[in-house]
């Protein structure tokens, strides 16, 4: 197999050469006397793209003996051949001797007049894998211009991993949510993985109307949702935007893949010299029904018995606003509830500390010959009148322990008459000298 190409088709050729190193990291060749087929599948086996070129777009391309060649070399080596500026580059050559050579040579002719010669070992027995997806058969699909696809995800976190497309059918809207949202029949939801921690996460909607961001737009039937890989759709957008050519998007519903191709213009790219495909695996889960948290709790159900707060409703019960689907609401209508509740903890936990320092105190009625004294942090009782020290211990040590019910003011019930004509007598904790 050998090729040739120059200007703008080595351009392009770069680019797909970007666009597939940034989806995996092999590249399997197939070459035939009509075609020329680039393949790669990503790691985890839920990305595969393949660009086709025909003979054509070559300046020069052979196939000799009319046979198939198959191949695979890494896409890591192929970008460091062309790491030299396309701009400065007048040609490029790419020679495989024969279906058995262990190394392709790819040769870069400057415009300088110096020669650069690579020779990267192949894979004989590439593990090339075909696409079967039909893409006539998915019933959704839209076409829209690359340039106002990327100031759409501009409003997207640029961190964001998985993106959720939302269509339905602008016919079926309600009348009140058509005059609401502008028969908004596009959605595009950013997608947080429910089990990691989503706190610091931005979480965005976006809605479209399809008349006035996409240049084609069709679906019939009931809303479906497709989530997928934010970047692999990056890659293929760049490619696509620096071809200067539309994206086709193809799909069904969530599990089911979702196809990307270049849109040329009004015909279906049979005029083109080169195609291009991207096929992604899409979430399991749909979207439409399943919120990526918990949903707020029914008005019925709480405990204070209020209602939640208004909401808009928009497109239909297929599609949540985000503050139903994080239970925002229910957080704000709570919101004065848990400041009461945490107002009504912190008094009572004022409340069990007063407990705590009058039980922590020696209090009784007054008589003639008994002293109050106070018994804080265990420290040892100094009474201020020397004369009934010995007296007064020997009261102390016959009562019952701080934790006696009848250490507490009012705690015996017969005493409540003389109690009223007794005065309460506390004093205050004495200063302790150390001798």
């Amino acid at each position: 197999m050998e090729l040739s190409l120059s200007g703008n088709a080595l351009k392009t050729f770069a680019r797909s050469i970007t666009c597939l190193a940034r989806v995996g990291n092999e590249l399997a060749i197939q070459a035939s006397p009509s075609l020329l087929a680039f393949h790669t599948l990503n790691s985890s086996r839920s990305a595969y793209q393949s660009i086709t070129f025909k003979p054509d777009f070559f300046d020069v391309y052979t196939v000799p003996g009319g046979a198939q060649v198959q191949s695979s070399v890494l896409l890591k080596a192929v970008c460091s051949v062309l790491r030299t500026s396309i701009s400065s580059i007048d040609q490029l050559n790419v020679l495989l001797p024969n279906t058995d050579a262990p190394k392709m040579q790819w040769t870069l002719n400057c415009c300088n007049g110096m020669k650069k010669a690579y020779w990267i070992t192949c894979n004989v027995e590439p593990d090339i894998q075909q696409l079967s997806l039909d893409r006539r058969k998915l019933p959704s699909n839209f076409v829209v211009r690359p340039r106002d696809l990327n100031r759409l995800l501009g409003n997207f976190q640029a961190t964001l991993q998985e993106i959720t497309v939302i269509a339905t059918e602008p016919a079926v809207l309600p009348p009140d949510v058509t005059n609401e949202i502008g028969g908004k029949a596009v959605e595009l939801r950013s997608y947080i993985d429910p089990t990691k921690d989503n706190d610091s996460s931005l979480h965005t909607q976006l809605w479209i109307d399809p008349s006035e961001e996409f240049v084609q737009y069709t679906h019939r039937g009931d809303p479906v949702d497709v989530t997928f890989g934010m970047k692999e759709l990056k890659a293929f957008l760049s490619f696509c935007e620096a071809c200067e050519v539309d994206i086709h998007f193809y799909f069904e519903k969530a599990g089911e893949p979702i196809l990307m191709a270049p849109k040329f213009g009004l015909d279906d790219g049979s005029c083109s010299n080169f195609d291009a495909t991207l096929v992604l695996a899409s979430m399991l889960a749909s979207q439409l029904h399943n919120g990526t948290s918990a949903e707020p709790q029914p008005a019925e159900a709480r405990a204070d018995g209020r209602s939640k707060g208004n909401t808009s409703e928009h497109p239909s019960d297929h599609t949540r606003i985000w503050s139903e689907l994080t239970g925002s609401v229910a957080r704000s209508n709570n919101g004065s509830e848990d400041r009461q509740v945490q107002r009504e903890g912190n008094q009572h936990a004022n409340e069990q500390r007063e407990i705590q320092r009058i039980g922590a105190m020696h209090i009784s009625h007054s008589g003639p010959s008994v002293d109050v004294r106070a018994g804080l942090n265990n420290r040892p009782l100094i009474e201020r009148n020397q004369m009934g020290e010995d007296t007064g211990r020997r009261e102390l040590n016959a009562q019952a322990s701080q934790r006696h019910p009848s250490n507490w003011v009012d705690a015996d019930e017969d005493d409540e008459d003389e109690g009223e004509e007794a005065e309460l007598c506390v004093q205050s904790t004495p200063p302790c000298y150390e001798e």
